[in-house]
């Protein structure tokens, strides 16, 4: 393709300035860039200096407590659950074992057969007893403690990440 002396100039002095533009941008690359790394530094101190050190008074203060304490209450119940319930379901078990026994004997059988014979005895069941009452209000209760602890524990506390003494100036990155 031939071109005009005119249109070579022309497209010559268009590179050059492209050449120009191009440089230039590449310089201003240089200058974000060098702006980034330096803001990266400094949020790097800002958290060393500042967040970290309010985030463990705050973990130390506000959570650790109240793990500790939900720790203390998973102890006590299982405390209670070892120590009264389990004992209870053995002996249960136990006599469910005995009467089983009990029931293959060959006098019982024979005093059985007796008894068949009688006319039964009928029980009307009126309804749920008071302890009926008291099971539901004991495990109502229970479950309104263990809410109540876990609500405590993992409630938000307005106040965790406020920080008290506010920077009278914030500082600015010169170049």
């Amino acid at each position: 393709m031939s071109l005009s002396r005119k249109r070579r100039k022309e497209l010559t002095r268009l590179r050059k300035s492209a050449d120009e533009l191009w440089n230039n941008q590449q310089e201003v690359l240089e200058r974000v860039n060098a702006l980034a790394r330096e803001a990266s530094r400094q949020a790097g101190v800002l958290t060393r200096e500042e967040v970290v050190p309010k985030v463990r008074e705050s973990y130390d203060q506000i959570v650790r407590p109240k793990v500790q304490a939900t720790q203390e209450l998973a102890e006590g119940v299982r405390h209670q659950v070892v120590d009264k319930v389990l004992p209870g379901i053995g002996t249960a078990v136990g006599t469910l074992m005995s009467v089983g026994d009990v029931a293959h004997d060959a006098r019982i059988r024979a005093a059985l057969n007796r008894v068949r014979f009688q006319k039964p005895i009928v029980v009307q069941k009126k309804g749920p007893g008071a302890g009926t009452y008291i099971g539901l209000g004991v495990a109502l209760a229970a479950a309104v403690g263990v809410a109540y602890a876990v609500w405590q524990t993992f409630r938000a506390d307005d106040e965790l990440w406020v920080a008290e003494d506010e920077p009278a100036a914030a500082t600015s990155v010169e170049d």
